[in-house]
């Protein structure tokens, strides 16, 4: 049984310049215990609204989010209930994170919830330290006093002092130095297996997502467009957008040559294109790509392409068009 599941996830923002935008859009996905599930794309397809409306930190217009079968409710004004702080975000920037005022073993202790530190904060706090491959004795020390490799490792402390069953990862190592990156994601990867968390990895860092996920997601433009094993979405992808990111990797071969990029851009949220969201920007693309494409499964993955669906190849419609719905 899954520890997190997303059904029909949507959220949506309102601006007077730009009316309804629609930043995630029929999102579903779950997450079981001792499973790091991915989530790449490129930056601006709603990778991060997803993760926020799913810890309840952004209201959700439409869906559910269910955390070990009860559902999780947006934060507003009151604090989250017990059940909800069984799901913890581990944020981009570790230093905005913490109070820079307060030193970290007090910040640790806000945070705590198991049983054990009801008769041992201080050491629960040395505990958690410990956990995430820090000495101890830097309990009284304060944010600036440590390295952005470590003040992320002080931050995964502090979700963990919540006893979580869930990790919410958005773009957790963007900020570091790659020396930090690899110690940082080793530390996730382990605490997933060792404490039987369930994680939810957000990066626009694909090889990254390739080593540890054990599942991948694809997102474009508020949607999934493919799913399934790590291994099968990454050696066989089935929608034209997972292909084009598969083939922009950067490789190391006897003729060097420059990844391949992306034509175009994401297109704006608030004019979103009929039919197949990447066609505008799809060499592939049919007539039959302006009508929503079906969902079709190849073993244990998934793609919501008309390619997939082994539609005979006709005529390329105008990829220079924009017309939207």
């Amino acid at each position: 049984m899954s520890i997190l599941d997303v059904r029909d996830l949507q959220v949506e923002f309102r601006s007077r310049s730009r009316g309804t935008v629609r930043a995630v859009d029929g999102v579903s996905l779950t997450v079981e215990r001792g499973q790091v599930v991915g989530l790449v794309g490129e930056s601006g397809c709603g990778k991060s609204s997803l993760a926020r409306a799913v810890v309840g930190l952004e209201k959700h217009s439409a869906g559910q989010v269910l955390l070990d079968g009860e559902p999780v409710t947006p934060v507003g004004w009151r604090r989250r209930s017990d059940h909800d702080v069984r799901m913890q975000m581990v944020f981009q920037n570790p230093y905005g994170s913490l109070n820079p005022r307060r030193t970290i073993g007090s910040q640790l202790r806000d945070g705590l919830r198991t049983p054990a530190s009801r008769t041992d904060p201080d050491g629960e706090v040395r505990r958690l330290l410990d956990l995430v491959g820090l000495d101890p004795a830097t309990a009284d020390r304060y944010p600036h006093q440590f390295s952005g490799g470590q003040r992320q490792r002080i931050v995964i402390a502090r979700a963990l002092a919540a006893d979580p069953d869930v990790l919410v990862a958005d773009e957790p190592v963007t900020a570091l130095d790659a020396s930090s990156q690899a110690q940082v994601v080793n530390l996730l990867v382990e605490l997933v297996a060792e404490l039987g968390l369930g994680m939810l990895f957000i990066s626009h860092d694909l090889a990254l997502v390739q080593e540890i996920a054990d599942v991948t997601a694809v997102m474009y433009l508020g949607r999934v467009v493919e799913m399934g094993p790590t291994a099968e979405v990454w050696a066989d992808p089935q929608h034209p957008y997972t292909r084009a990111l598969v083939e922009a990797l950067p490789r190391i071969s006897a003729q060097p040559s420059l990844p391949v990029s992306l034509r175009g851009e994401v297109p704006d949220a608030a004019r979103i294109p009929s039919g197949c969201r990447f066609r505008p920007r799809c060499s592939q693309a049919m007539d039959v790509c302006r009508e929503d494409p079906p969902v079709v499964s190849r073993g244990a993955a998934w793609s919501a392409c008309w390619l997939g669906d082994q539609i005979p190849v006709g005529a390329p419609a105008d990829a220079s068009e924009g017309d939207a719905r």
